[in-house]
């Protein structure tokens, strides 16, 4: 068969059916596999692969751009029950062929050790779950996109709320805004508990098929850990307490003086600590779009010329509307070979921050595409190495924000943008921490976990434990049940370390950069063309960083930080 003529169109991808398909894996199948036709037959596979992969991905989009187009959802599921389990029942059959022919081709071997623990992990008995569960996603991601506040006369969703008015200077607006948010979230509290049963049910029963002692470990292969266990996580954690939890007090502590006020309760977190008005880097998204391009350019040339192409090709959901889900999302379209970039417009420094974090996972899309599928698409690159891919943008771009440079803002502004990004990577590892080892917590204790009554006690016991220096008195509940309100948890559990890592791994590159930023984002760049042709720790050296949990190596990225700010701070 000719694998050239599979669509790569949206248009002609989302009307693919089962049938459509079933000719090419059939092919597939009874093709020769030899050393003289494997090149041919990983090309025509990853072709295919590729295709089916950006039906599911346009679909996921569509559904997260739309959530309450009913004719939509019916689309998605017509594809997760129909087109999902008979493609992944095939796509096994491929994989155990090829795994059988004991072929090594060239840089394909870290595909091929994923490819073993994928096939050694599937059960057909598990289609019908995963779909399931992709399902219960989809309902609880509308269940907030319909969430919304009358706030001064306008309706406003509760992202605009939580990263829009967050930020005014006004402390009893803040606080009025911050009550009335947490209030309509809470009445998502019964709906989200139901879903979550629901959630951890399906979850037993596919780590129970793969003959999995729990889910966790069910996991860690999905996720092709091989590099690290539950225990460097729990020891990254103990670290972070160490090492971090102190930084992140004075970060806190720092922000209370500046403010002037008794103790920093929730709404204060956002706001600028000087008290002046708040960061409006771009009041549409055309605006953010014109200058975000110049920031790109400054960092390389070619970013811009990335980020330029996806403007051209409708590539970008950028703005906020009603229905529209929540969160922000880079992904690559594989048939197609570009990435979309999805987030909601608020005009604070969020939107910056959100856009260059975005568009790194975008550019590590465009720098791979040379690559077949099994070696670069998503569900196979690292995330703990994707993520620096996005982080490091923020760090590498970082200089680059001022209207001077044809970017966001006045020098003054830059640096209170850039001290906020810094101070909230310092106070993002903590709370990084309390999701992934709320996470532990739930599927060591599944039947535990799997009451949202104790959810809420272990949630606000680690919260505790990680987070201080912000008081919650008289509002537990809404701390409690925050876990409810972090999506990773529902939709992609356990997915939440990674950005700690990362973390780690982007703040090493940007220490680079301070010394020789063009040999910085070069070796960034190198990195990220590798996409997952090499082990985790590989990728992180050659883009100049140690994968690490250990308390030094984070000791050694908060002194860096916390110079950095101490150095902005002197342009205030």
């Amino acid at each position: 068969m000719n694998f050239t003529s599979l669509p790569t169109d949206a248009k002609s991808i989302l009307a693919m059916r089962w049938d459509d398909y079933a000719p090419y894996f059939a092919d597939l199948e009874s093709r020769k596999l030899d050393s003289s036709t494997v090149d041919a037959w990983l090309t025509d596979w990853s072709t295919l692969s590729a295709c089916i992969d950006e039906q599911f991905t346009r679909l996921q989009v569509l559904t997260s751009q739309f959530t309450a187009d009913e004719d939509l959802q019916r689309q998605f599921d017509i594809f997760l029950d129909q087109v999902q389990p008979p493609a992944k029942t095939a796509d096994q059959k491929l994989k155990e062929k090829f795994l059988a022919s004991g072929l090594n081709p060239a840089g394909f071997e870290n595909a091929q050790k994923m490819m073993r623990a994928e096939a050694d992990l599937f059960r057909e008995s598990n289609l019908s779950l995963l779909a399931e569960e992709q399902k219960l996603s989809n309902e609880r991601q509308k269940l907030f996109g319909a969430s919304t506040v009358q706030w001064e006369g306008e309706e406003k969703t509760i992202w605009e709320m939580m990263y829009g008015v967050m930020y005014n200077t006004d402390r009893e607006v803040r606080e009025r805004a911050w009550k009335l948010t947490s209030a309509r979230l809470l009445q998502n509290r019964e709906a989200v508990n139901e879903l979550w049963e629901k959630f951890m049910a399906v979850r037993m029963q596919i780590a129970d098929n793969a003959g999995k002692p729990d889910y966790r470990a069910y996991v860690w292969d999905q996720k092709f850990r091989f590099g690290y266990t539950p225990e460097d996580c729990k020891s990254f954690h103990d670290a972070i307490e160490q090492v971090v939890v102190p930084a992140a007090e004075r970060v806190h502590e720092r922000r209370r003086q500046k403010l002037g006020i008794d103790a920093i309760r929730p709404w204060d977190r956002l706001v600028d600590q000087f008290g002046r008005p708040a960061l409006k880097p771009a009041s549409t998204v055309a605006e953010l779009n014109s200058k975000i391009l110049n920031v790109f350019d400054q960092v390389d040339p070619i970013f811009k010329q990335y980020y330029q192409s996806m403007m051209d090709s409708d590539l970008l959901d950028l703005d906020s509307r009603k229905n529209k889900g929540g969160g922000a999302y880079s992904v690559g379209f594989n048939a197609m070979r570009q990435p979309f970039i999805f987030m909601s417009h608020a005009n604070s420094a969020t939107d910056v921050e959100t856009l260059l974090h975005e568009g790194g996972h975008a550019f590590h899309t465009f720098e791979s595409m040379h690559l077949r599928f099994h070696q670069k698409a998503e569900i196979y690159v690292p995330a703990e190495f994707a993520e620096v891919a996005s982080m490091g943008m923020e760090l590498l771009a970082s200089p680059y924000l001022t209207k001077e440079r044809g970017g966001f803002y006045t020098e003054e502004e830059s640096a209170r943008a850039r001290i906020g990004h810094m101070e909230g990577i310092i106070t993002f590892w903590p709370y990084m921490s309390v999701v992934d080892l709320f996470q532990h917590w739930v599927y060591e204790n599944p039947t535990d976990g799997a009451n949202p009554m104790k959810c809420d006690e272990k949630w606000g016991e680690l919260w505790d434990r990680f987070m201080k220096g912000i008081d919650f008195s008289g509002f537990e509940d809404s701390k409690k049940t925050f876990w409810q309100i972090q999506s990773h948890i529902h939709g992609s559990p356990f997915y939440y370390v990674e950005y700690g890592l990362a973390q780690l791994g982007a703040v090493q590159v940007f220490g680079n950069a301070r010394k020789n930023q063009k040999q910085a984002v070069a070796d960034y760049r190198k990195a990220l063309a590798l996409g997952s042709t090499v082990p985790l720790p590989k990728l992180f050296s050659t883009a100049g960083a140690k994968f690490s949990f250990d308390a030094a190596t984070l000791k050694t990225c908060v002194d860096l930080l916390e110079e950095e700010i101490a150095d902005l701070q002197t342009k205030l």
